[in-house]
């Protein structure tokens, strides 16, 4: 089957020096990058590119890995498309320098957040020091303004926040209509700021006095002038989600206006920036997930939920490049997504072929590189979850 019938193929790999590849890539081609590089945790790592100051002498670990990263990072904004976003992984060794970085690259005004991500529950007991439990996300935007990233989910939306049910059936809470941030006032929102009329015995409300009705300013709970979230004309369109009761604020009875916030399929809520390994898996559930496909390759792989729920903050058919590909998790978590709702991500894998360790499992399993688990791994997802698998960048 020609791949116009069959649709696009999910996952791409190419066995390459990133910054090469990266640098074969047109402007604006990838709408996501969600990558894991090398930690810089003391021992080599691949990328260890030749970095010597003016005196002639290397610098030190943290320069080296920042020069490593800054070409590439350089690169990854040129292909990220204006409406894109880039989520990287990293530990406590280089998430200060990473920041840094990715203020000079990207801007300070593109940073979306600092993500602290529980992968490990029970914490690592081996060394000195505390029981690390977490690593960390840095998201940031191509251009912020335009960026189509959705920090919110359906995962999260509990039922139980909407204890209310109405006649048929729908479930429902009570949001004040008034704006409690005292940002927002009289002074800064004066065309918020403006009577309505309500009875607290029907629940009735509108913009302009009825029988029975009293008349309702916004106040916060000291008193002081406050300002409704809702102009006059989006009152006068929605005076059914709106309900007058009768309250006991500070100083005795009052009344005022509510909002029928109501709970309905689809229905999202904005993500924390922590995320629980409950939430998005575990380094436990990742080796499980990569032993179950191809046998117990590495040992802190992440886990494919993670990925998943970073894919969830965008459109359905987004281009995805994961330049630091290790074991294949943000392909494999692509496929996953879209054979569970119908989208059309593809994704472009890029690891170079360096030697797996001696003795290690890996190693021991027949994979000569991490690029061959890479393959190996993609190879797989495309016979178990389906999706197709291609090698090579075009």
């Amino acid at each position: 089957m020609e791949e116009a019938e069959r649709g696009p193929v999910w996952n791409r790999f190419v066995e390459g020096d990133n910054l090469d590849v990266l640098s074969a890539l047109p402007d604006g081609s990838v709408d996501l990058v969600c990558t894991d590089p090398p930690y810089n945790t003391g021992n080599d790592f691949a990328y260890a590119d030749d970095v010597r100051g003016s005196d002639g002498r290397r610098g030190g670990r943290h320069a080296a890995w920042t020069a490593m990263m800054r070409p590439r990072l350089v690169e990854i904004r040129r292909v990220l498309a204006p409406t894109g976003a880039l989520y990287v992984s990293i530990d406590d060794h280089e998430v200060a320098h990473l920041r840094l970085l990715l203020d000079e690259v990207f801007g300070e005004e593109q940073f979306l957040a600092q993500v602290v991500v529980n992968l490990n529950p029970k914490g690592r007991q081996l060394g000195r020091g505390f029981a690390t439990s977490h690593e960390y996300l840095l998201v940031y935007a191509r251009d912020a303004a335009r960026c189509v990233l959705d920090a919110s989910t359906t995962d999260t939306v509990d039922p139980a926040d909407f204890p209310r049910t109405a006649g048929d059936g729908r479930r429902f809470r009570h949001l004040p209509l008034r704006n409690t941030n005292k940002k927002f006032n009289p002074v800064t929102a004066r065309t918020l700021h403006f009577p309505v009329w309500g009875d607290p015995v029907s629940g009735r409300v509108a913009t302009a006095s009825f029988a029975g009705a009293v008349e309702v300013l916004p106040v916060f709970g000291d008193g002081t002038p406050a300002v409704w979230r809702w102009s006059r004309p989006r009152i006068d369109e929605r005076p059914d989600d709106l309900v007058c009761r009768t309250i006991r604020g500070r100083s005795g009875e009052r009344v005022d206006v509510f909002q029928r916030d109501w709970l309905h399929e689809g229905r999202r809520k904005k993500l924390r920036t922590i995320w629980l390994a409950e939430e998005v898996g575990s380094t436990d559930t990742a080796v499980a997930e990569l032993k179950a496909l191809v046998g117990h390759l590495f040992e802190s792989p992440k886990p494919t939920g993670l990925v998943r729920r970073v894919l969830a903050t965008m459109p359905p058919d987004v281009r995805v490049l994961d330049p630091f590909a290790g074991s294949g998790t943000t392909g494999h978590a692509v496929a996953l997504a879209n054979a569970e709702d119908g989208g059309t991500r593809t994704c472009l894998s890029v690891n170079r072929g360096e030697p797996t360790r001696p003795g290690s499992n890996a190693a021991l399993a027949g994979h000569a590189t991490v690029a061959d688990v890479t393959r190996a791994r993609l190879r797989a997802v495309a016979d178990v979850v389906g999706g197709g698998y291609l090698e090579g960048a075009s």
